[in-house]
C-alpha cells in the first residue's frame, strides 16, 4: 500500500492540476485507457473549497513531489528472469495502460535502459490503484513491486521483456501536463519533425533516439580506448582562434578583447580587455587542422587525436550541421610504407601508411564490436582517376554495378576528332535488357528529365530493332548518328544506353553519367527490383587533385584563382612537385586519401606539407593569398622551419559514422539537440539578434534596419 508521505491522492492530484478527478463511465477502458483518462479532460474546477484549502493541497502537493525518496534498485532494462523473487524499486516515465480484468491493469514504465510492464492487482489498495489510473502519461513515478516473470507467450525481446513487476506502492515523482505538445511514446501519431523538434526533450524520449545517443556513446568510448592502445594522446585544442582563409566560411565570435597585448606578464593583473576601436573577432575551427600540425611540430606528442566539435558557415544543405563532431588525429612519421609492394592495382601510392593502418584497425573494431561484422583485412584502393572514370563519382558506391564505359573511341571519325579538339571524352552507361533489376528504372520520368536537365542523351533500341534517341537542347548529333551510336555500344532490342562528354582529365565530385547511375540505382530500388547488399564496402580514394579552380560557394575566397581541392597544406606527390613549379598545376596530384563507405565519405585526411619553402610556394605562387592572408599562417610556417617532422592525418566525420551504425538517414537522429538544414535551432530559437548596446560593446555598429 502507499503510505500517506509517498501517495497523492485523489484529492492532490485535483489540487496539482486545478480540477476534480474525471468521471466514470461504465466502459473507460479502449485501448488508449492510459491516455484518455490521464488528460482529466472532462473534469471541472472544484469551486466549493476556499482558496486556502487549494493553497494547502498545493503545498502538500509539492511537498509529496520533493519529499525524499527511496534510491532505485535497477533500471527497468536491466531486470531479467534471474531476478524472479526480488523486491525492486524502479523509477522512469508512466506510459499508458490497459485493463485486463477486473482491478487488474498493466502500465508500461519506460527509462533510457529499457520498458518494464507494471502489473497493478485489484489488492494493492484502492488509494493506490486510484493515483495510477489517474497520473499523466509521461509523469515521472517510482514505485516498488516484486519481479516475477512472466508467461513464455507473453514474453518479448527487448531487455526486460521476460519479466513484470507487481507493484505495492507509487509515488508520483513530477507529474507531466496535459495535454503534451505530443506523446513520445505513440510512434504512429508524431508530428513533423520540425515540430518535434521544437520539444526535443521530449522527442528525446523515444527508445529509437535515446538508443542513438547510448552506443554514440559507446562507439566513442572505444575510439578512445582504441587509439590510447595504439599509443595516441587526447589533446584539446583552441576553439576560439584567428580567422584564415581555408577554404570554408567561419563563424565569426566578437571579443572586446584586442591581440596587441605587449606581453602575457604585462596582462596579469591588468584589465585585458581595453577598448578597442575597431571590432575584433575569433574564428571558430573549421577543424583543428594548425593546431594539429602545430602540436605535432612541437614534438610534445607524435600521435595525436581528440573527438572535436567543428564549426562551417555553409549555406544551407539538407543533413548538414553548422556545428559538427569530428574524430581528428595527426601522426608524426609517416612513411609511404614498402614502394615495391605497393606497385599495381589496388596501390596506396602515397604516404600516410599508418593513416590507413590505423584507420582500417579502428573501422574493423567498430564493426565487429557494433555489428558483429568482420570486415576485411585491408580496403580497396583506388585513384580519383579510376573512381570518376570508372563510376562517375569520387565517393563511388560499389554495391551495384553499371560501370560507365569510354567510348570516345569507339565512335565515328568525325565525332571523335571533334572531342579530341576539344580536350573532351564520351562516356556511356548501358542497361542491357538481361539486366532485368533495372527495367522498369530505365523507363522512369525523373531519370529522362534529370539526363535532359544535365545535358545526357538517351538511346533506346526498342523490341522491333526500332532506335530512339533523345537529346537535350543543343546536343543533337553530338554523338554521331542512332545507328553509328547503336553500333558503337553494341546495343540490343531492350537496350537503353546514356552517353555524355565530360572533360578528358576528370574534375569536381562526379561526372553527369555518374549521377544519373545513382538516380537509376534509387528508382530501381524504390521499385522494389533492386536489393543493395547488406555487407559494408569500404574504400580508398587516393591521388586526387592538389588544385582546382574555386568551388562556386568558395568563389569569395579564391577570386578566381587556383584553390586548394583538400586544403593549402596537403603535400603534392612527389612525382608531382617538378609540375608545381612549372606551372602544370592541374596535373599536380595530392597525397590525399578519402575513406568511402557505400557512396558516402566518412572521413579524409592527407600527409601534409612539412618543408616552409614548399608551403609558402604554395601560399604566395599558387593560391595567391594577399599579404595579410599570408601572414596569418606565420606561426605555422615558422613552426615548419624549426625542425617539424613528416606528418599526416585524418578526419572521420563522426555524426555521419553514427548515422550509419544506428540505420538512419538523418544525422540529426544521432544529435542530442540538432540544427535543421538551414541551421537554426528551434529549440533554443537560435541564431537570434542582439540588442544594440551589446553591440556597441564590441564597437560594432549595428546595420540600418530600413
Amino acid at each position: 500500500m502507499c503510505t500517506p508521505a509517498r501517495a497523492l491522492t485523489a484529492r492532490v492530484i485535483k489540487a496539482t492540476f486545478g480540477r476534480s478527478l474525471p468521471a466514470r463511465s461504465p466502459k473507460p477502458w479502449p485501448r488508449t485507457f492510459g491516455t484518455a483518462a490521464a488528460r482529466l479532460q472532462s473534469a471541472s474546477p472544484d469551486g466549493a473549497r476556499s482558496d486556502e484549502g487549494r493553497v494547502a493541497d498545493k503545498s502538500n502537493a509539492l511537498k509529496a513531489h520533493n519529499a525524499p525518496f527511496p534510491q532505485r534498485s535497477h533500471h527497468c532494462g536491466s531486470l531479467s528472469a534471474k531476478d524472479a523473487g526480488s523486491s525492486v524499486t524502479l523509477t522512469g516515465w508512466l506510459l499508458p495502460g490497459r485493463k485486463v480484468g477486473k482491478g487488474f491493469y498493466f502500465y508500461p514504465l519506460k527509462d533510457p535502459h529499457g520498458t518494464v510492464q507494471l502489473v497493478v492487482p485489484a489488492t494493492v489498495g484502492a488509494e493506490t490503484l486510484e493515483l495510477m489510473r489517474n497520473i499523466p502519461v509521461e509523469s515521472t513515478v517510482l514505485v516498488e513491486g516484486l519481479v516475477s516473470e512472466r508467461p513464455q507467450n507473453q514474453k518479448r525481446p527487448q531487455p526486460g521483456g521476460d519479466i513484470e513487476v507487481t507493484i505495492s506502492s507509487c509515488t508520483l515523482l513530477n507529474p507531466a501536463e496535459q495535454p503534451l505538445p505530443f506523446v513520445p511514446s505513440d510512434e504512429h501519431n508524431l508530428p513533423a519533425e520540425e515540430f518535434r523538434l521544437r520539444h526535443r526533450y521530449l522527442d528525446l524520449r523515444r527508445s529509437i533516439l535515446s538508443g542513438n545517443l547510448q552506443k554514440r556513446s559507446r562507439v566513442a568510448h572505444l575510439i578512445r580506448t582504441t587509439l590510447h592502445d595504439h599509443g595516441f594522446v587526447e589533446v584539446e585544442t583552441p576553439v576560439l582562434l584567428k580567422s584564415t582563409p581555408e577554404g570554408a566560411r567561419e563563424f565569426l565570435v566578437p571579443t572586446r578583447t584586442s591581440a596587441s597585448t605587449p606581453s602575457v606578464e604585462s596582462s596579469i593583473g591588468a584589465n585585458p580587455r581595453e577598448a578597442c576601436r575597431e571590432p575584433h573577432f575569433y574564428a571558430l575551427p573549421q577543424s583543428p587542422q594548425q593546431p594539429k600540425q602545430l602540436l605535432i611540430a612541437s614534438g610534445a606528442v607524435d600521435r595525436y587525436y581528440q573527438i572535436a566539435k567543428c564549426f562551417r558557415d555553409e549555406d544551407g544543405r539538407k543533413d548538414r550541421q553548422p556545428e559538427f563532431t569530428q574524430v581528428d588525429m595527426e601522426m608524426a612519421w609517416v612513411s609511404w610504407g614498402d614502394r615495391a609492394a605497393n606497385a599495381g592495382d589496388n596501390a596506396w601510392r602515397i604516404g600516410g601508411k599508418e593513416v590507413r593502418e590505423i584507420i582500417e584497425r579502428l573501422i574493423r573494431k567498430i564493426w565487429l564490436t557494433v555489428e558483429g561484422i568482420e570486415l576485411p583485412s585491408s580496403f580497396t584502393v583506388m585513384t580519383y582517376e579510376e573512381a570518376m572514370g570508372r563510376f562517375g563519382s569520387d565517393k563511388p558506391d560499389t554495391r551495384f554495378g553499371l560501370e560507365l564505359q569510354l567510348v570516345t573511341d569507339r565512335l565515328s571519325v568525325p565525332v571523335k576528332d571533334a572531342f579530341a579538339n576539344e580536350d573532351q571524352v564520351a562516356e556511356a552507361l548501358v542497361v542491357r535488357s538481361t539486366d532485368t533489376q533495372y527495367k522498369s528504372a530505365t523507363k522512369s520520368k525523373q531519370l529522362y528529365e534529370a539526363a535532359m536537365r544535365d545535358g545526357a542523351d538517351m538511346v533506346r533500341v526498342l523490341s522491333d530493332g526500332t532506335v530512339k534517341v533523345a537529346s537535350s537542347v543543343g546536343s543533337s548529333g553530338t554523338f554521331g548518328t542512332p545507328h553509328s551510336i547503336t553500333d558503337a555500344l553494341q546495343l540490343q532490342p531492350g537496350d537503353t544506353a546514356w552517353l555524355a562528354k565530360r572533360r578528358r582529365a576528370p574534375e569536381g565530385g562526379s561526372t553527369v553519367l555518374g549521377r544519373l547511375r545513382l538516380l537509376l540505382s534509387t528508382e530501381a530500388q524504390a521499385a522494389g527490383q533492386l536489393v543493395l547488399p547488406a555487407a559494408p564496402h569500404f574504400l580508398w580514394v587516393t591521388e586526387f587533385p592538389l588544385f582546382t579552380r574555386a568551388d562556386p560557394d568558395k568563389e569569395f575566397l579564391a577570386n578566381g584563382r587556383w584553390s586548394s581541392s583538400h586544403h593549402p597544406f596537403t603535400a603534392p606527390m612527389w612525382e608531382d612537385i617538378e609540375k608545381l613549379y612549372d606551372g602544370r598545376l592541374a596535373e599536380v596530384r595530392g597525397q590525399h586519401y578519402d575513406l568511402v563507405l557505400n557512396g558516402m565519405e566518412i572521413g579524409g585526411g592527407s600527409v601534409r606539407v612539412h618543408d616552409a619553402e614548399m608551403q609558402e610556394h604554395i601560399f604566395t605562387e599558387i593560391l595567391q593569398l594577399h599579404e595579410q592572408e599570408k601572414t596569418s599562417f606565420n606561426h605555422l610556417l615558422h613552426a615548419l622551419r624549426c625542425g617539424a617532422p613528416p606528418h599526416g592525418g585524418i578526419a572521420l566525420g563522426f555524426d555521419r559514422l553514427m548515422a550509419i551504425l544506428c540505420k538512419t538517414e538523418s544525422i540529426r537522429d544521432v544529435i542530442a539537440f540538432p540544427k535543421t538544414g538551414a541551421g537554426t535551432d528551434l529549440l533554443f530559437k537560435s541564431p537570434a539578434p542582439v540588442a544594440h548596446g551589446v553591440l556597441q560593446q564590441y564597437n560594432i555598429r549595428p546595420g540600418s534596419s530600413s
